[in-house]
């Protein structure tokens, strides 16, 4: 098995662990009790080892093994495949609802445009509560509401001028007051700013401690009692594991929560917390965090990330990511292209600076069916690909329009331009017109399934 360094995928073991137990009941045509016992057994040790609550881990194995040796399993043609897709669903139900409830915004159960919605954001310090309450600003913007982020944090000194910064990151305004000593008090002249201003959601960023205490719990009732939040969302460090889960039920007992977020989520490699999460608080995981720029908060779909964890990637997330950064129209226009043979490498540059501002190719990768734990950060060559945005971007228009008239001397300037070498800037044309020709033949294949199926088939004989 491969070994990969300390900066592992997602969920990267737990996968890893789950898909090895799959292999007990995998590409047979009959199978036994025994054999849903060891894998069931294996599954059981990969959740524990994930830091899945035992209670949870419990109730999920009773569950599954019960649907599993009925007769729809081991009477089945592919009884492997049943068992898969019994184990899919299973986490999807435990790890939340299937879906954003109807009529929500982005999951959010928020008022329409014309009143004024309100979304209290709850959390210890150093949970990240004040960065992902302007994350979650940029992602209602995005969906078309107005949002007003709300300074109530006046107990960690840098805190206001913290979520200044990143509202003007994020062209979004910022409601505070310096020297301001009581909370309900903030709220109560932000709601008339608010409302002189159209705004349509607040979203109020309140003080945290460094563990629950009773004058922040007083503080937070006060708060929400005036403030009579639509959303009530706990932001949770998931590297924290089981502790995440104890930290929201006792905010879901004492304040009263609607959901949670959980931050980090991208360097859990364990996934007890989310996995723990909905069956011990009853409360739905909503967004997680997944880096540090202000687009990295997204939806927690509990089907999406339970196809992800079983290894089976998730394709939907994928496309979502390229919709937000590439133009139907461009799409459509650049697929004509492929199909006559006259991508560019206009064209090429353009779809290098959308794939960057996809995020990182890793984190896509992990989107793809079977790829996730196959590829790690280190097989990834950035710097090639960095290299190559340099080189093409050293030329002129005419020269991407028309790579035939990048002669001797015109390589010589475009490789002084880069910083790179002739020989460098060769082999990305030579690596450009095999790509190109690469990509008209697979535009064929595209509309023709049979020959994509003579294809694959193809490439399976020796």
């Amino acid at each position: 098995m491969r070994s990969f360094g300390v900066q592992c995928p997602m969920f990267d073991k737990l996968t890893q662990k789950i898909t090895d137990a799959f292999r007990f009941v995998s590409g047979k045509t009959t199978i036994t009790e025994k054999n849903i016992d060891d894998a069931v057994d294996a599954i059981k040790m990969a959740l524990l080892e994930a830091d899945v609550n035992l209670r949870v881990v419990r109730r999920f194995i009773n569950a599954a093994v019960e649907e599993a040796k009925g007769e729809k399993v081991l009477r089945s043609v592919d009884p492997g495949q049943q068992f898969v897709k019994i184990i899919h669903d299973k986490l999807a139900s435990f790890l939340g609802e299937t879906g954003p409830e109807s009529g929500s915004v982005q999951g959010l159960r928020l008022k329409g445009p014309d009143t004024l919605s309100v979304v209290l954001m709850l959390g210890l310090q150093g949970s990240g509560k004040t960065t992902t309450a302007a994350k979650l600003a940029l992602r209602l913007k995005k969906e078309g509401r107005k949002p007003l982020l709300v300074a109530c944090d006046l107990l960690r000194p840098a805190a206001m001028e913290q979520l200044a910064i990143l509202g003007s990151q994020i062209d979004v305004p910022v409601y505070r007051k310096e020297g301001a000593e009581d909370s309900v008090q903030v709220y109560g002249e932000a709601v008339i700013w608010a409302q002189q201003n159209l705004i349509d959601t607040m979203i109020i960023d309140t003080a945290g401690r460094l563990q629950i205490d009773e004058p922040m719990m007083a503080d937070l009732s006060r708060l929400r009692d005036a403030a009579k939040p639509d959303e009530l969302l706990l932001v949770a460090d998931a590297m924290t594991g089981q502790s995440a889960v104890d930290i929201a039920k006792t905010f879901d007992e004492r304040i009263g929560l609607s959901g949670v977020i959980l931050t980090k989520f991208d360097s859990d490699t364990r996934g007890g917390a989310a996995l723990s999460l909905k069956t011990i608080t009853g409360k739905p995981l909503k967004f997680v965090g997944t880096g540090e720029k202000p687009g990295d908060l997204e939806p927690f779909h509990p089907e999406r990330f339970a196809g992800r964890i079983l290894g089976m990637g998730d394709v939907v997330s994928l496309v979502e990511k390229a919709q937000e950064v590439i133009d139907q129209k461009e799409a459509l226009e650049l697929q004509k292209k492929m199909e006559k043979e006259s991508f560019t490498l206009e064209d090429w540059l353009s779809q290098l600076r959308s794939v960057k501002k996809m995020g990182s190719l890793q984190s896509m990768l992990e989107l793809i069916p079977g790829m996730a734990g196959q590829v790690s950060e280190e097989d990834i060559d950035k710097a090639d690909l960095k290299r190559q945005e340099v080189i093409l971007s050293s030329m002129t228009r005419k020269e991407r329009a028309n790579y035939l008239i990048i002669g001797p001397s015109r390589r010589s300037r475009i490789a002084r331009g880069s910083g790179t070498s002739v020989a460098e800037v060769a082999r990305l044309i030579k690596k450009f017109e095999k790509m190109r020709s690469m990509m008209k033949k697979m535009s064929k294949l595209s509309r023709n399934p049979q020959a994509i199926q003579s294809m694959l088939a193809g490439s399976g004989r020796r």
